[in-house]
């Protein structure tokens, strides 16, 4: 399970959601080897005035936080970064200088899906990857 949630200027978030929805899932696929239906997104958009950052970052300055069960890899998650950066660029039109990326793993016990705790799911994916 991986929840992803992007962060970023509404005018850059209005312009590039749907490449970077397709970025992000693309690069959590192949580095994971997620199932195409597994795609969990939310996108916030945020007023100037509501998403303060360093000036050399721009306009297009972008963050993106996965949460997901423990259990990859450390290059599994290398992977998954690098692959990130070079599709966000390639798809989306933003500088790697521009985004910025945060791993977040809990137990699969500390998630509850569709009624059940996460530990109790059966999975038709490999988490160990």
């Amino acid at each position: 399970m991986a929840q992803v949630i992007v962060y970023g200027h509404r005018s850059s978030i209005e312009q590039r959601r749907e490449a970077l929805s397709s970025a992000i899932h693309g690069a959590i696929m192949t580095t994971l080897d997620y199932p195409p239906e597994k795609k969990f997104q939310r996108f916030i958009s945020l007023s100037d005035v509501d998403f303060i950052h360093p000036d050399d970052r721009g306009g297009d300055y972008t963050i993106i936080e996965i949460s997901m069960f423990e259990g990859r890899t450390e290059q599994a998650k290398r992977n998954l970064i690098a692959d990130l950066f070079e599709r966000i660029e390639s798809e989306a039109g933003i500088k790697p200088h521009s985004v910025e990326i945060t791993i977040t793993e809990t137990p699969r016990v500390n998630w509850g899906i569709r009624g059940v705790n996460a530990a109790e799911l059966s999975l038709n994916y490999q988490v160990n990857v």
